[in-house]
């Protein structure tokens, strides 16, 4: 009786000795998967780092880099499972007395648990990788952390400072502007950058530090007070461009990060049902052929 035929009628079922899960071929179709993810990956790295160039006319876009790694990173997933998967089907024990239906649904099951160790396995050798790569920048990051304590806390005294020093100057500012540009230049570039940061905290400048930066700015290159303010527009200009242009840079990355984590979720399921179909394909394709040597006597046709 072969593993995909029905048990007899009145036949009263046998309880199998041999356990439904068999772990060797399990691990060895994990094994294997792992194995051809990761030439994959070195594959795609490598044709990958030739479609990038520092040369801005040899480089593709990076709209199209990340569209060609996101599809070779779900061709790996796939050929990975498909491999991993039938080399499970074919290498599991034959059962015996079994029902087909059940022969299918623990063929289907091994694939699966092979897809989920593969991905484990995966998972683990990565996370090695960059523990291996954190521990070798130790040394380097914990002086830079060291520099970075003092320099926090130089800069939240400085922000501190440059809050409370925009009102005083505010409060002592002279009757003419101009006064402060002609007598002491420095004093003057300090002030206007207290201002330009106090705008920046609060969203906007408010116009009378407009005026008062142009008075400066008059005094200081000679440019008529129409002209100074005309600077002072569009400088103002240029720092809301920018910061509008780091708004988009974030928001582009974080619909970057969304894109990235729901085609790899969907590559992951997809990668899991190739995985139990081929088990399944793999394990047919093994009773088969042991149907037929047993029918032929061990000769093949």
């Amino acid at each position: 009786m072969s593993a995909a035929e029905d048990v007899p009628a009145g036949t009263a079922p046998v309880e199998s000795s041999k356990p439904a899960i068999v772990w060797g071929p399990i691990i060895g179709g994990a094994l294997a998967a792992t194995g051809i993810t990761l030439i994959l990956l070195l594959l795609g790295s490598g044709v990958g780092l030739t479609m990038v160039s520092p040369w801005s006319s040899q480089s593709n876009s990076e709209a199209a880099v990340g569209i060609t790694a996101a599809i070779w990173l779900v061709v790996v997933q796939w050929l990975s499972s498909a491999a991993g998967g039938y080399l499970t089907g074919r290498l599991r024990t034959k059962w015996v007395q079994v029902h087909s239906d059940e022969v299918f649904f623990r063929d289907t099951a091994h694939g699966f648990l092979s897809w989920a160790l593969a991905t484990l396995f995966l998972a683990g050798f990565l996370a090695s990788s960059l523990t291996s790569l954190a521990s070798a920048s130790a040394d380097a990051a914990g002086q830079v952390a060291q520099n970075a304590i003092s320099a926090g806390a130089s800069a939240a005294s400085t922000r501190n400072t440059d809050s409370t020093a925009y009102f005083t100057d505010a409060l002592l500012r002279p009757a003419k502007a101009g006064d402060r540009a002609q007598s002491n230049d420095g004093a003057a570039a300090v002030e206007i950058s207290r201002i330009l940061l106090q705008g920046a905290a609060n969203q906007q400048v408010p116009d009378a530090d407009k005026s008062y930066i142009a008075t400066i700015i008059s005094a200081r290159t000679g440019l008529s007070e129409t002209d100074a303010r005309n600077r002072v527009d569009t400088v103002l200009k240029q720092i809301d461009d920018a910061k509008s242009a780091a708004k988009e840079a974030t928001d582009k990355a974080r619909k970057t990060g969304a894109t990235t984590a729901l085609v790899g979720s969907l590559s992951l399921l997809v990668g899991a049902f190739i995985a139990s179909a081929a088990s399944a394909l793999g394990g047919r394709q093994r009773d088969e052929e042991e149907d037929l040597l047993i029918v032929t006597g061990g000769r093949r046709p």
